[in-house]
């Protein structure tokens, strides 16, 4: 089956130390149909509502009506759901409370979204998380919106994480963050009620494994997509035209926006911001130097794979939402968008391994090319970030905190 084939059907319908990719295979949803598993019964309700809010049936997760421009050859290729995997309402389900359950820490206190906050665009305002004991994270947390779009399926900002799936378990099992080994976290859960009755539903029987954790844990994440924001709006609205530098302007737009969007899609003035967020899910697959520094403590992907080449190299995040997961970059060195604008127009640093877009010569590590945008046009990119957002995301229930 070729992966465009996988990827529509996903459309349409991994690991810690201790995990083989045998693991994630293991244990995959048996069972889709609604009229069977996807409805929980009046006595798993009874258990489940003890200390969970859960509907009978289950939120949409799995066929949810996505515009044309997220059903794009290019968006169904960016789609990093594995085979193994598919979203299914009762994984996402299952995912859901798990995100939000600070079972998964060592001392009770700690979960995924501590770190990653609904009201946040799944990221946190502060520069760095808390996590166990008070310790900070080493780095800002990324958004998860859209994570579902990033074609090299690689995660975390200097990309260690081969996979969400992998990528779900590191956090739980930091020292700094949650703090917990999986044996301790699958005995441990084994202990509540509500799991026993979620994972039946899940996979097909009870069983409490590393893998599924992951496997939830994923499908939950991947279901967070933005798809009802202005730029969504003004996308259809235009007639759903490639997301590229002929893109006409937005009708429901405002002059400033347009002008903005001129600057980020069209690259007026030279600016390019559209080839790291030009998608119409304004992701892009590949991690970059974006000259923050000529010297990084941090050496981001260049520290995992040891090539001088990748040092200062960071995972490009989705821009959707990006006026709630203030502050920016890997270390949160900015505040505002408009310190992020300034960045950009003005104070590119000529690090080696600078994206060949952010120099005049198009070579990696070239002269950097210097946009000196106006006021104005500073304002106008603002404007157009603006309407990257999706507020439905942030107070939908369906990606909300179940517990009581």
């Amino acid at each position: 089956m070729t992966k465009y084939a996988v990827i529509l059907i996903c459309l349409f319908a991994n690991l810690s130390s201790s995990c083989t990719k045998q693991d994630f295979d293991e244990g995959a949803p048996i069972d889709t149909n609604p009229s069977n598993s996807a409805v929980f019964s009046e006595a798993d309700l009874n258990i489940l509502n003890e200390v969970l809010n859960l509907r009978a049936t289950p939120f949409n997760y799995s066929d949810y009506p996505l515009p044309e421009h997220y059903r794009s050859e290019d968006a169904l290729l960016a789609d990093n759901t594995p085979e193994t995997n598919p979203i299914t309402d009762m994984g996402a389900t299952l995912g859901r409370v798990l995100f939000y359950d600070p079972n998964l820490s060592l001392n009770n206190t700690i979960s995924c979204a501590s770190c990653h906050q609904q009201s946040a665009a799944f990221a946190d305002n502060n520069k760095f998380s808390e996590g166990l004991n008070g310790q900070l994270t080493r780095r800002n947390s990324m958004g998860l919106i859209n994570s579902r779009f990033y074609e090299n399926g690689r995660f975390l900002w200097d990309e260690k994480a081969g996979t969400l799936e992998e990528q779900v378990l590191l956090p739980i099992q930091d020292h700094k963050e949650m703090g917990m080994n999986l044996a301790q976290l699958e005995s441990k859960l084994q202990q509540l009620d509500y799991y026993s009755v979620l994972f039946e539903k899940a996979f097909g029987n009870s069983q409490i494994t590393s893998a599924r954790i992951a496997k939830a844990l994923s499908q939950f994440i991947r279901s967070i997509i933005s798809v009802n924001s202005k730029f969504d709006e003004g996308l259809i609205a235009a007639g759903n035209p490639p997301v590229e530098e002929d893109i006409p302007d937005f009708p429901n737009f405002t002059e400033l926006e347009n002008v903005g969007m001129d600057l980020f899609m069209r690259g007026r003035k030279g600016a390019t911001c559209s080839y790291c967020h030009g998608t119409g899910q304004n992701v892009n697959d590949e991690a970059k130097n974006n000259g923050l520094s000529l010297n990084y403590t941090d050496k981001g992907k260049g520290e995992i794979t040891g090539n001088p080449s990748d040092n200062a190299l960071f995972k490009v995040p989705s821009l959707r939402n990006i006026v709630y997961t203030a502050p920016y970059m890997h270390d949160g060195r900015f505040e505002t968008l408009m310190d992020v604008v300034n960045h950009y127009s003005d104070n590119v640093q000529p690090h080696p391994n600078l994206n060949f877009r952010l120099t005049t010569d198009e070579q990696i590590g070239g002269k950097v090319l210097k946009l000196n945008l106006t006021q104005y046009e500073k304002e106008a990119l603002v404007a157009f970030l603006n309407t990257l957002s999706d507020e439905e995301v942030l107070t939908a229930e369906k990606y909300s905190d179940p517990f009581k």
